[in-house]
Order: structure tokens, then sequence, then C-alpha cells
């Protein structure tokens, strides 16, 4: 597999794209059974352990960590808090990616605030990143997922928050993505009833009329426009100026599962629709027999 991935790099960089293997980080694992259940799988990478901001695909640890609080009742279950978790998820909305991070930490954005409240504030904001320790898996170690996503940028308490350089920054591996969206497919997090919920939000229509009537599917220009036809996709995109990333796990007939984090970096590659659909072509056929 990684040979495959190696003379993939080495192709795809080659068509036109200088500088590849510099601006893109990914984990690719296949799986040996089917169904969602616990199963092992195998696999490869390149920079999967570089610590990049992962732009929306951070909604998708949002996600689990309201199923979590959820099982854990440290969140009360809402039609609202169900709405917000779908448009966060389905429609990449950040006005309801802004409240489910309120929700789950007890914090709201609004002018600076100092002293006592400032720490305070602080504090509270860093429960999801307590919550991602507290599992004690290797892959989510160093990992930051304590932000808010924003059409502008953050201001205020917020901007502050981010502090000198934009040094806290959420950031991302593919590993730890990859390690996260495993779990909710083979129902290795909080329960099989929670996974379950999860794999509603994230499953993906492929089917062409489906993607004309949604312009912003989170399909085309990322790994689902990739798979063949009958393929089931479960995924999070994230998308802006410097960065195109997909984290994605399909079923494609007669094929074993597998799981795809891709993050890639800089102008070039957000402009890239086809670097994502190309490299996943050629990685789902793997192995060609």
């Amino acid at each position: 597999m990684h040979a495959h991935l190696e003379g993939l790099l080495d192709q795809l960089e080659t068509d036109g794209r200088p500088g590849l293997r510099n601006s893109i980080a990914l984990t690719w694992i296949r799986y040996n059974k089917a169904d969602p259940a616990p199963c092992s799988g195998f696999g490869t990478g390149w920079c999967e352990e570089r610590l990049l901001y992962p732009a929306s695909v951070v909604k998708l640890i949002y996600a689990i960590a309201v199923e979590q609080w959820l099982h854990k009742d440290l969140l009360p279950e809402s039609e609202e808090l169900r709405r917000a978790l779908k448009e966060m998820v389905l429609h990449s909305s950040n006005d309801a990616t802004s409240l489910i991070v309120d929700l789950l930490t007890g914090t709201s954005s609004g002018p600076s605030l100092q002293a006592d409240s400032w720490e305070n504030w602080k504090q509270q904001r860093q429960l999801v990143n307590k919550w991602l320790n507290e599992l004690g898996w290797p892959e989510l170690k160093s990992i930051n997922c304590c932000q808010k996503t924003w059409e502008d940028g953050p201001y205020g308490r917020e901007r502050d928050f981010y502090g000198a350089m934009n040094g806290n920054r959420n950031a991302l591996t593919t590993s730890a993505t990859a390690r996260m969206l495993e779990g909710i497919m083979t129902n290795g997090l909080i329960s099989p009833r929670a996974c379950k919920r999860l794999r509603e939000l994230f499953a993906r229509s492929i089917d062409l009329i489906n993607r004309k009537e949604n312009p912003e599917n989170q399909v085309d220009g990322f790994i689902g426009e990739g798979l063949p036809q009958g393929s089931r996709l479960w995924s999070k995109a994230g998308w802006m100026s410097q960065a195109r990333h997909d984290a994605a796990w399909w079923n494609s007939p007669g094929k074993s599962p597998m799981l795809l984090v891709v993050f890639s970096l800089g102008k070039e590659r957000a402009k890239d629709e086809l670097l994502l659909p190309e490299m996943t072509k050629q990685l789902a056929s793997f192995p060609p027999h």
C-alpha cells in the first residue's frame, strides 16, 4: 500500500502539482469487514502526524463530543440541539457550530474579558480537549479542538483566545481524524446507538442528481467524487482559501471498506478540484485484482 501511495504522489506531482508532497498529509486504511462493527484494518500514510489547521473537519470532533456529553448527561436533549448538529455536519454551518461549541463548553462569544472571568472562560473552552486527552489514544496527542469556525474571523474574546500569531488555532492530524472517524464507523466510541446516530449524520449521497440539487454537497471536488457509483459514503469535508480537506469512509461494491483522510494546504491545493477525486480513484481501486 505504501509503495502504491508513493507512486501515486509521484504521478500527481508530475501532473502539474509541483511541491505536492510538501503540501499534503493523509491517512489511508483498508478494512476486512463491510458492516459497521469492530473490525481490523491495515494501511499507510504520508505526514499523518503533522499538526495542521483542519478547517471544517473539526466539526466531526464536535459532533462526536455532543454524543459523549449526551451520554454523560452533560447536555439536555433538545430539538434545537439536533437541528444545530445536523446543520453543522450536513451543510457545514458555522453559525450552528458556534452554538454547538457554546453548549459543549458553557461559553459564549463577546467582548474581551479580564482577570478571573477571562481565566474561567479559557478553562471552560478547553473541555473538548480535556475529553480527548482522557481517551488516552496516542493519535490524539497534541491536537487542539477548542475554537469555533468562522465565515470572516474571530472578534473580541474569540480573537484574544487565538493568541499571538494565532498560536491557539484548531489543529488536527490526519491520523487523529482517522481514529475518530473509525470509531464512528466501527462502534468504537461512546455506544453503538450513538455511533449509529453519527453515521446517519455523516452519510452522503454520491448520486449525480442529488449532487446537482445541492452544489455544496461536500462530494464534488472531494473524496466522494472519485468513488464508483453504488458506493456508500460517510464523510466531512473542509474547504477555505488555504486548504481543501476531507475525511471519508466508504464501501464500494466488491471491495473492502476504506478510510481516507486528506489534508491539502495552500492556495493552489484549495483551488484544485481534481486532486482529491483523482487520488480517491487510484486508492479505491487498490488492490487492482
